[in-house]
């Protein structure tokens, strides 16, 4: 028979079971401290209705898609967790309690390029608050802390969240008569850490804007020094546009309510240079940096948007949010040898029979587990040190010994595969012992 050539396709990632165990690690600690923040979990379909999601859909994202038909309907593979949370909350906004604090883990689709940290399968961890027709302005100040707070529990020290405005933006295109491209401009500035200041001259000279407003423009995202120094020049800049008020004030309150949150000053800043590419952002935005790998781009970004499902309903659905793009972040992490994965097993203990009748281990391994310790048994008839091996290679903290011995005592003989120690004790103090070791 001729054999099929064993491949995984481009852009979808596979790990070794060490590798695994620490990405589910790293996915468990955000869904846990999406959890502490009060965040409600929910699972939309992979799959959705292409008019569904092609609702808002459109460009790139339209051409990236991963679409099929299936008898007489026309299926998308989601291509990220925003629109089909637009979908749901429309659904469901009748039976939610506002405002509704989600979080949603999971698979996303795109067919890009397959590349260095860019996958066409990935997952992403969103959280999002919705509001029923509102929603106060101390939400933007959270999604911040949130993101303090996450990143530290994966391990990561040396980071800064950096917060702007859109309105601020777009009060300064309306001020020198600029608004019809200000989705573009504000696409161009977006990427002044990417392609430099010259390029993005470059960039608002071929959108048409003159030289003076290109020199407004670069005046205003060069604005430096400390947060507060940010905000008083914002305030200097003696623009008189009222979108521009109301962004300057609404990010002062969010870095307010950001200080009132314990999120330290070196963690986060105002830079007026951010203002994501999404078109759907409306007030707030955030991203972060590490600041030694600036080079990787943002690993946590997010913001505040006006009208989350209105493509779906009348209702007025405000939002805000935030995204880790956990494949790709792992991806990055493990080649800059910021996370290591040691752990090879998740089993605590390998019960080791040397008689031929395995029920007295099957019994123990039962104890064991229903005391909640993670226990494998070795079943193959192979030497003793092949089963030791077996645990060494895989990490296994503990072994235990049965043979006739410990069956006649009711005393079981266990080892620190770390340190070469080994006792007898009846199950009982085994089973203390491995917890008080967890």
């Amino acid at each position: 028979m001729q054999k099929t050539v064993a491949k995984t396709l481009p852009g979808f990632m596979e790990l070794l079971p060490g590798e695994q165990i620490l990405f589910n690690q790293m996915r468990e600690k955000i869904q846990k401290t999406y959890e502490r923040f009060g965040f409600l979990p929910i699972d939309t379909p992979v799959i959705e209705s292409t008019d569904v999601l092609l609702a808002k859909a459109g460009g790139e994202t339209e051409k990236q898609l991963y679409t099929f038909t299936k008898g007489d309907s026309n299926l998308t593979l989601r291509f990220d967790l925003t629109v089909p949370l637009a979908k749901y909350v429309a659904i469901h906004s009748n039976e939610l309690s506002f405002p509704f604090r989600r979080y949603q883990i999971g698979k996303v689709y795109r067919g890009e390029k397959a590349q260095r940290g860019r996958f066409r399968e990935f997952y992403q961890c969103d959280i999002d608050v919705i509001g029923d027709g509102e929603l106060n302005i101390i939400n933007d100040a959270e999604i911040p802390s949130i993101m303090y707070t996450t990143i530290k529990e994966l391990g990561l020290d040396n980071f800064t969240i950096r917060i702007n405005n859109r309105k601020i933006l777009n009060g300064i295109f309306e001020e020198i008569d600029a608004k019809e491209s200000s989705v573009d401009i504000m696409r161009v500035i977006d990427k002044i850490d990417k392609i430099g200041e010259d390029n993005v001259k470059l960039e608002l000279k071929n959108l048409q804007i003159s030289d003076e407003n290109i020199g407004k423009i670069i005046e205003f995202i060069r604005i430096n020094g400390t947060t507060d120094e940010k905000l008083n020049a914002l305030d200097c800049l003696n623009i008189s546009n009222q979108i521009y008020k109301e962004g300057v004030q609404e990010l002062k309150e969010v870095i307010k309510y950001i200080r009132a949150f314990n999120v330290p000053e070196d963690y986060f800043t105002v830079d007026v240079s951010i203002a994501r590419g999404l078109d759907y952002y409306t007030g707030t935005v955030y991203e972060t940096f590490l600041n030694d790998h600036k080079e990787i781009g943002s690993i946590c970004s997010g913001g505040r948007y006006n009208n989350l499902s209105e493509y779906y309903t009348d209702k007025k659905l405000p939002g805000v949010g935030m995204s880790i793009g956990l494949t790709r972040l792992f991806f990055i992490l493990n080649e800059i040898n910021l996370i290591k994965s040691n752990q090879k097993s998740i089993s605590k203990v390998l019960i080791i029979s040397m008689i031929p009748d395995l029920k007295p281990a099957i019994e123990t391994a039962n104890t064991l587990r229903n005391a909640g310790i993670n226990t494998e048994i070795y079943f193959d008839d192979k030497k003793i040190k092949a089963k030791f091996k077996y645990a060494d290679k895989l990490k296994i903290p503990y072994t235990i010994v049965i043979g006739e011995d410990e069956v006649k005592t009711g005393e079981l003989t266990i080892k620190n595969m770390e340190t070469g120690e080994q006792e007898r004790c009846v199950v009982g103090a085994v089973v203390e012992k491995l917890k008080n070791n967890e």
